[in-house]
């Protein structure tokens, strides 16, 4: 298997899990992952946010950890990567409102990369007007966004995730297995146990 050169967008309050736990686990197979987030260096952080399902209407947020960025955004090309990667959180809202974000994505899109996109995370393309058309899942309470945006929403279980062509989305972290297995199969990444 050859090694893969993948990018993750991440901003302060990006959801802990949905950053901490796919960035370990595609470093474990073997791809080199540079994580950045808009304006900051490789060395500075971004402070995390725990969303948990305690039986409320909705998560609650905890304080997560601080994470070192391990890459400088500017600079950084879709060009340079193989795929992207989207964590969730309350990070995607705030950039969505880059527009140097919104052209990256758009241009993972064009050169038809493999893209996964978690939780909140595919309020970032929506924001990039790339969903019209594809089947897509996120958080429960991104639907009617997806749908303004022309995507075929996919409502499925929170450990579920749904694939449709190189574009892989879950609703939230409790689906990591399964977003992540189809992301490794669409990366063409094979794990031999």
């Amino acid at each position: 298997m050859a090694s893969k050169q993948i990018l993750m967008l991440a901003g302060d309050f990006v959801e802990d899990y949905e950053l901490m736990v796919p960035f370990q686990m595609l470093l474990m197979v073997g791809h080199k992952v540079d994580v950045v987030s808009p304006g900051k260096r490789a060395g500075e952080h971004v402070v995390t946010a725990i969303h948990d399902f305690e039986g409320h209407q909705t998560y609650t947020e905890k304080r997560g950890h601080n994470f070192t960025l391990n890459s400088t955004y500017a600079g950084a090309k879709a060009g340079d990567y193989d795929a992207l990667v989207i964590p969730g959180g309350r990070a995607p809202e705030q950039l969505g409102t880059d527009e140097t974000v919104l052209e990256l994505i758009r241009a993972f899109v064009a050169a038809d990369k493999p893209i996964a996109a978690v939780c909140h995370g595919p309020q970032l393309l929506a924001a990039a007007n790339v969903v019209a058309g594809r089947k897509i899942s996120a958080y429960p309470a991104c639907r009617a966004e997806m749908i303004l945006a022309g995507a075929d929403y996919q409502t499925v279980a929170m450990d579920d995730a749904v694939t449709d062509g190189n574009l892989v989305t879950a609703p939230a972290w409790p689906a990591h297995p399964a977003w992540i297995s189809q992301f490794l199969s669409v990366l063409g990444t094979r794990i031999e146990v």
